[in-house]
């Protein structure tokens, strides 16, 4: 009986090592192959590439047990790689063309198949790296982009070191939604160069990477191309805010208020700063997330001017750019002081005034006391 248990067990063991693609030298170890075909494609988008592979010839036929993969990839001088575990046979993600691109992958077996511990292939290894033409300091210099209130891209840059003036440069741009890459139709141009690129509406690019290759053109020697990956909303630019208004809470408070800047961007995503100078000599800064301020003031206090600038806040953004500076505004305090006195004073005034005539009207209907009445308040 003891035998026939044992050849059934072999039977099981070699069936299961023919079928699921590992083999075994022990009851414990098991091996298994890496994926085929493992490769990096370049589809053309500036950045975004394509990590794919095949499953092991052994698994063709794989069906009943789950086979994941690890993948790792980085930019080569990266200290840190970036893990996916994957059923798929294919990851997609975003890279800095300017360095080499590595990775590497393994299949996985889950302990359900493997008598209870997972099992890990050997690696399989790729790299990517496009072929550099030009020296290095023809690449353009000091490249800038800034999304103007979330509504207008502009990039600029400066032409590589040591270049001719012949050398002109060409914006490629991509994001997810575009079928392919396109062209700066728009570039501004200083004495016939292109030095930046004013882009058109970018439909639904927010929150997506946005990719920019520069590459050049030039008669005498090769231009080195240069690559840049953005998102949108962490170099947007709002407009300064508007309409700032000072009204007198108390007597030592000023509230200071302001309006959102124009454009789309949501009242919700703002932050501000608030520069505030009084007397020409103290001055303060601080930052507030609504469009209002209180501010205390003291009985020296003569004069007060404040502006206000503006950002995307970390709600809407990971950073932002402030915009510029709002106009100033200024109110003399004193004057403040002055029509909050009027304030108080005038109805004060207006209802003694009234006091006063409804009494006199009363005492004109008294006899006993004619000489006490003014003669405009009794008809003679």
């Amino acid at each position: 009986m003891a035998f026939v248990y044992l050849a059934i067990r072999c039977l099981c063991t070699f069936l299961i090592s023919t079928t699921f693609g590992y083999t075994s030298s022990s009851d414990t170890e098991i091996k298994v192959n890496p994926p085929q075909d493992f490769e990096i494609v370049d589809p053309g988008y500036l950045g975004y590439l394509y990590l794919q592979w095949q499953p092991p010839l052994s698994l063709d036929n794989f069906k009943e047990c789950t086979v994941e993969y690890e993948l790792k990839y980085r930019n080569i001088g990266s200290e840190t790689w970036t893990t996916i575990i994957t059923k798929n046979l294919h990851y997609k993600d975003g890279f800095d063309l300017n360095k080499g691109i590595e990775a590497k992958i393994q299949t996985l077996l889950s302990w359900q198949c493997t008598n209870g511990s997972e099992v890990q292939s050997s690696w399989a290894e790729a790299t990517y790296w496009i072929s550099p033409q030009g020296i290095p300091e023809t690449k353009v210099q000091d490249m800038d982009c800034v999304y103007y209130n979330w509504q207008y891209l502009h990039c600029s840059w400066k032409p590589g070191i040591g270049v001719l003036l012949d050398t002109n440069y060409n914006l490629f741009y991509w994001y997810e939604g575009l079928d392919h890459a396109l062209q700066c139709v728009d570039y501004i141009k200083v004495d016939g160069q292109n030095i930046g690129c004013r882009f058109p509406y970018l439909e639904s690019s927010d929150y997506k990477d946005f990719y920019i290759c520069v590459n050049g053109s030039s008669e005498t020697k090769p231009i080195r191309s240069s690559y840049f990956t953005f998102q949108l909303q962490n170099i947007v630019k709002p407009l300064p805010p508007v309409c700032l208004t000072c009204t007198q809470e108390s007597l030592y408070e000023i509230k200071l208020k302001w309006s959102i800047p124009l454009g789309p961007i949501p009242a919700r995503c703002f932050v501000y700063e608030i520069e505030i100078r009084e007397d020409d000599a103290t001055l303060v800064t601080t930052t507030v997330e609504n469009e209002t301020y209180t501010l205390k003031i003291t009985n020296e206090t003569r004069q007060l001017c404040f502006v206000v600038r503006s950002k995307v806040n970390i709600y809407c953004s990971d950073d932002g750019i402030w915009s510029e500076w709002s106009e100033k505004q200024c109110w003399e305090v004193e004057e403040l002081l002055k029509k909050t006195l009027l304030l108080f004073l005038l109805p004060f005034g207006f209802i003694l005034i009234l006091v006063i005539f409804v009494t006199g009207l009363l005492l004109c209907k008294r006899d006993s006391y004619p000489k006490m009445i003014p003669e405009f308040f009794c008809d003679r």
